[in-house]
């Protein structure tokens, strides 16, 4: 049995959180998408930093090449991860023409530009023109500068891969920022069944950090109270997911967005991003598993995928079981000093920094090979 084909059954689409040009020249995404086993990839700048660092592919080449023509560090990175993410859409572009909500890719806008709103809109808009493809998603932070962007961008027709999502108020606004979109395009006239979105919302990050303050509370603990702490690692972050499905649920199943998709409007996705598990003594398939349900995407690591095709079970909805015991889950939490809230907030924080440290040593790999190779190419030509 393929799980991914049983989950893409009961409305969830695998994808996987990695790209790179070895992936692709192998031919090792295209027996993914053929046999089912993926239906989307997302990528950020850690992901195509690692890919470069490692030589995944053709890129010390590529490198050469472009260093001979000219190019600096930016635009060597902008040809390289545009080359990967056209290439990687057209091998979807099949899956995504029987079915559009599937077959998708992301490229991520700058992390530098996570503070800039409009920085973020031309950039992304930039980025969509460039690649002009049907589906791909350009990917804009949920910054404070980011859930505006994305309103205008939808707005005028782009779709867009929501990333950094953390706490209940980070997707409340992005959906806001979504259904307003599709109001600005449809007073515009356009046409809403050409522009989709998923919101990707962060998973086990949310459980290593609440998983560490609780640690920080049972050194200081003892008895009953050390235990009642000890209960509730590993318990947020699904908890967090499963309180936002419901959120989902009532927004899109609102007034509001009824008379858009009266319109053509699509639903913006729950995509649970960050389900590779970080913690061995859980399952390798804690956030993959459990939070099975209609009108999701689930993004994960290649070895995530890997151990779901391996030894993966489909229940039945999972993300729509427990929800009471979840909303219990976080008011102990906060009852004990934990606020998952806040947690989010710290965590967005904290992945806007670690994007953009990402990038930049991406940059300086890049620039440290283009000086390399520039002058024996040069010597070359």
């Amino acid at each position: 049995m393929n799980i991914p084909v049983e989950y893409r059954r009961r409305g969830q689409a695998v994808w996987m959180d990695s790209i790179s040009d070895r992936m692709i020249t192998s031919g090792r995404l295209g027996g993914w998408i053929g046999e089912g086993s993926i239906y989307g990839v997302t990528s950020n700048p850690t992901i195509f930093g690692q890919a470069v660092e490692k030589n995944e592919g053709n890129y010390s080449a590529a490198i050469a090449r472009l260093a001979a023509s000219g190019a600096d560090a930016f635009t060597i990175y902008d040809e390289l991860t545009r080359h990967d993410i056209a290439r990687g859409a057209d091998l979807f572009a099949a899956q995504h023409a029987a079915n559009p909500e599937d077959g998708w890719i992301s490229l991520e806008v700058l992390p530098s530009l996570a503070q800039s709103e409009e920085e973020t809109v031309q950039e992304a808009a930039r980025l969509s023109k460039l690649l002009s493809r049907p589906n791909v998603f350009i990917k804009v932070p949920a910054t404070p500068a980011g859930v505006p962007a994305i309103r205008r961008l939808i707005g005028a027709g782009i779709p867009v891969n929501v990333t950094l999502m953390f706490n209940r108020k980070h997707y409340r606004d992005v959906a806001a920022s979504y259904i307003g979109g599709l109001a600005d395009l449809a007073a515009r006239g356009g046409d809403l069944t050409t522009v989709a979105s998923v919101a990707s919302f962060f998973v086990s990050r949310v459980d290593t950090l609440v998983d560490r303050l609780l640690d920080e509370k049972i050194a200081k603990a003892a008895g009953a109270g050390k235990a009642r702490l000890a209960s509730l690692k590993g318990r947020a972050a699904l908890a967090n997911a499963k309180v936002v499905y419901q959120d989902y649920r009532a927004i899109f199943g609102g007034a509001e967005f009824r008379a858009l998709r009266a319109k053509g409007g699509r639903v913006q996705r729950p995509l649970w991003a960050s389900t590779g598990t970080k913690n061995p003594s859980y399952s390798d398939l804690l956030y993959v598993e459990n939070l099975i349900g209609p009108d999701t995407v689930n993004t994960m690591p290649e070895k995530t995928l890997e151990a779901l095709l391996d030894h993966g079970r489909c229940g039945g909805d999972t993300v729509l079981e427990g929800v009471d015991g979840a909303r219990q889950v976080l008011a102990d939490l906060a009852s004990v000093g934990v606020d998952v809230e806040a947690v989010g907030e710290t965590l967005q924080a904290d992945g806007v920094v670690a994007f953009a440290k990402s990038y930049d040593g991406l940059l300086a790999t890049i620039e440290a090979r283009r000086s390399a190779a520039a002058p024996t190419v040069g010597v070359r030509a």
